[in-house]
């Protein structure tokens, strides 16, 4: 037999290890939403960095250079080759939302409505396709430089979906992707519908399908917010939520802070051009996985190693917000019970 076809036995005879983690990139934090097509290019390398740096199982000072991921004009940067850099824990799959890419086409057209036998509907279901998966190179680029990541779009995939809840979604690529040491990207995409022929299918469901199949040890959802507010958070006297139980029916109720007497509920406001249903479709999907018994965090991207190093905490600060929480480390749904010594910007949903 021939050496590469042993390597590949071999490679299909190991017992996938369990998946880590699922992030999901809020499209609002990385791109400038009110902005056609415009990517928040401080937090997309924020982002980057900090998973890069939860995948790492050693302290590496400097990464991998992958040259041939750069685009015109980018400045060439060459590193050293470290051994320790290529010692990665690649368990993570990356979901991520549009942002201003895609909702602008979508909504414009009424992809979302279905319809794609009408002219309009149909060259923007092309049109959403053609921006977003742009997107996702951009994202897969700058994660390129330290994180074997690979783009995987629903449509290509031959996800479909029936009034808008999915109806074929096949994950087997994604789990060989993972097997084989890469990380999968996938993101929102315009797919085809049984029923009203085509549809938006948002970040947030698929992430609740693929926690469903392939059950991680825990979820994050990465916004432009510090969580979930019982208000917009524009309003002055929005109240972060702390902490969100969901029962087995699905149902959720705030656990932290005690509302008391004041009995508010959440009020949610979805942007004209969100086809995907925002912050409430974020929620809903947050506590079906949750349902699952996988705790689900929703936190702020902007903040970083750096900012959190300056805070004069006594116990392991990393945890606290971001991307910190992949880090895993034993007994990190004990800071929730700290509530002397610090207030956690983040929120968390768990089965009750």
């Amino acid at each position: 037999m021939a050496e590469s076809e042993s390597s590949n036995q071999t490679l299909k005879s190991e017992k996938p290890k369990p998946l880590r983690c699922i992030v999901k990139l809020g499209g609002a934090a990385i791109t400038c939403k009110n902005e056609l097509e415009t990517i928040n290019g401080t937090n997309l390398r924020l982002f980057c960095q900090q998973l890069r740096e939860a995948m790492a199982r050693s302290s590496v000072a400097k990464v991998f250079g992958m040259d041939w991921s750069r685009v015109s004009g980018d400045q060439i940067v060459i590193d050293d080759v470290e051994e320790p850099a290529f010692d990665l824990d690649t368990n993570f799959i990356v979901v991520h939302g549009a942002g201003s890419f895609g909702h602008f086409q979508a909504s414009r057209s009424g992809v979302h409505k279905g319809g794609l036998q009408r002219p309009l509907v149909k060259a923007g279901f092309v049109a959403t396709r053609i921006s977003v998966t742009t997107l996702n190179l951009e994202i897969v680029r700058a994660l390129a430089r330290g994180v074997p990541s690979v783009g995987v779009s629903p449509f290509a995939s031959g996800w479909t979906t029936r009034r808008r809840n999915i109806a074929s979604a096949d994950a087997s690529h994604i789990g060989e992707a993972l097997h084989a040491g890469l990380v999968p990207v996938l993101h929102g995409d315009a797919v085809l519908d049984n029923l009203q022929e085509c549809t938006i299918l948002s970040g947030d469901v698929i992430i609740r399908h693929l926690a469903q199949l392939l059950l991680p040890e825990y979820v994050v959802f990465l916004t432009d917010v510090l969580g979930v507010y019982d208000r917009p958070p524009t309003d002055t006297n929005a109240i972060l939520l702390k902490e969100i139980a969901v029962d087995e029916d699905g149902n959720w109720s705030i656990i932290k802070p005690l509302l008391g007497h004041l009995k508010k509920e959440v009020e949610i406001t979805v942007a004209a051009h969100d086809t995907t249903g925002g912050m409430e479709t974020k929620i809903a999907e947050a506590a079906a996985i949750a349902k699952l018994g996988i705790d689900v965090y929703i936190t702020k991207v902007q903040y970083t190693l750096y900012e959190l190093s300056r805070e004069k905490w006594v116990i392991v600060v990393f945890l606290m917000i971001g991307l910190e929480l992949l880090y895993g480390l034993p007994n990190r749904f004990a800071l929730f019970d700290y509530k002397n010594y610090l207030s956690l910007p983040s929120g968390i949903l768990k089965l009750k």
